[in-house]
């Protein structure tokens, strides 16, 4: 009898199937906090896994992609959005021959710091924490990962690799924070990255326009006038003639996605071979992302974006309930400030100036690394960022309504 594959059996895998400029796990900067390899899991397939199983990730299900979850049950939300970016970004690396653990990895992270209701609760927590900074999902996504997140006893956060917390540093353009200090000198972002950055662009874009259309906030004849939309349904005629109503826009929608993934993968083998990029030196050293798309797609999805921003997210109800979640998001913010012993007790861990209202952490826990904060208004920001839609809803009607209007 054969015996089991082992980690070592997998790292020889990548080197004989993976592109010389593709991530490998053994070639790994490693984890903050040191730990014994797994026997026969990589390095990127447990972040992986680890992502899939946190608290944060749990949430993303009942945050807004782009309407609130009392809308429908059937649109879009954080999560959805994330598994169908995933998905997209397994296909595009596995064609790449890029390490696809990282891809999905990174994917699966990626939108683990968006706040409750959408861009606008990120606007409403960028104005409240203004005089701290402000507020930026993917640094906060970052913090979640590294200090927020409660499984293991032997250290804060999921302790993920450097390749993947990189990403959320490439990703939001700033290395000045302090917790990027790390990342400042790594040069440009990992093709793995890259994907993923692209991958969620043209997910956004087409899954936006089938909710947009499902929700009633537009119809298929306002789309007749966008090109890219025209010409995808143009192509869908040309093999499905006669659809209409609901198959057409699903079909499009599909025929959307399709275009945009043969597009990417054409046009960035095109800037890897060009680039001569041999290696991940190459990769960090390019003057431009590696990843993209042909200026003609790109063009194209600038009008059915610009159409997206004024016709679906200027849409009266889309307004609506943006105001709605600032509202309830600078409210809470303020009361939390005001009276933080509101907070629950592993937030205010973290704040020096709460040691004398709370209690000692749980026993056996590391706490030694975890980062203390001086700044309350950070700690309420976090905590806030870390709600869903319903919950942060919930918690603004238990402190300002009285329970008769519940």
């Amino acid at each position: 009898m054969s015996r089991p594959p082992t980690a070592a059996d997998w790292h020889q895998h990548e080197d004989g199937w993976l592109a010389p400029y593709a991530m490998r796990s053994g070639a790994s900067r490693g984890r903050r906090h040191p730990e014994p390899g797994h026997p026969f899991r990589s390095l990127y397939q447990r972040d992986r896994e680890r992502v899939v199983h946190c608290t944060a990730f749990r949430r993303l299900t009942g945050k807004t992609q782009v309407l609130v979850a009392s809308v429908n049950d059937h649109h879009r939300t954080r999560l959805t959005h994330t598994l169908e970016v995933s998905q997209v970004a397994r296909t595009v690396a596995r064609r790449l021959r890029l390490n696809e653990d990282l891809t999905e990895a990174v994917a699966l992270a990626h939108d683990i710091g968006h706040p409750p209701f959408g861009h606008a609760g990120e606007e409403a927590l960028d104005e409240c924490l203004r005089p701290h900074g402000g507020f930026d999902h993917n640094l906060f996504g970052l913090r979640r990962l590294d200090e927020l997140e409660e499984r293991y006893p032997e250290f804060p956060g999921l302790n993920l690799s450097f390749e993947v917390r990189e990403a959320f540093a490439q990703h939001a353009g700033r290395f000045d924070p302090p917790e990027c200090a790390e990342f400042r000198a790594c040069g440009g972002p990992l093709l793995e990255a890259q994907v993923v950055d692209e991958v969620d662009s043209l997910a956004y874009d087409a899954h936006d326009t089938d909710d947009a259309l499902g929700l009633g906030l537009i119809t298929l004849d306002d789309l007749a006038g966008v090109e890219f939309w025209a010409a995808a349904a143009g192509r869908v005629h040309a093999h499905t003639p006669g659809l209409s109503g609901h198959p057409l826009r699903v079909a499009v929608v599909r025929e959307l996605l399709a275009w945009q993934v043969t597009d990417l993968l054409d046009e960035t083998a095109r800037r890897v071979a060009d680039g001569n990029v041999r290696s991940v030196d190459d990769v960090r050293a390019a003057a431009g992302p590696l990843v993209g798309f042909t200026p003609e797609v790109r063009r194209l999805k600038t009008g059915l974006e610009r159409f997206l921003r004024e016709r679906v997210y200027r849409h009266h109800l889309v307004l609506r309930m943006t105001a709605v979640g600032k509202r309830v998001l600078a409210a809470l913010f303020a009361e939390y400030v005001r009276s933080p012993e509101l907070l629950p007790e592993k937030h205010l861990r973290r704040w020096t100036g709460a040691a004398g209202v709370v209690g000692p952490p749980p026993a056996g826990w590391v706490t030694a690394a975890r980062t203390p904060l001086d700044c309350l208004e950070r700690v309420v920001g976090d905590y806030l960022a870390g709600m869903t839609d319903r919950y942060a809803q919930l918690e603004y009607r238990r402190l300002f309504l009285p329970s008769a209007e519940w």
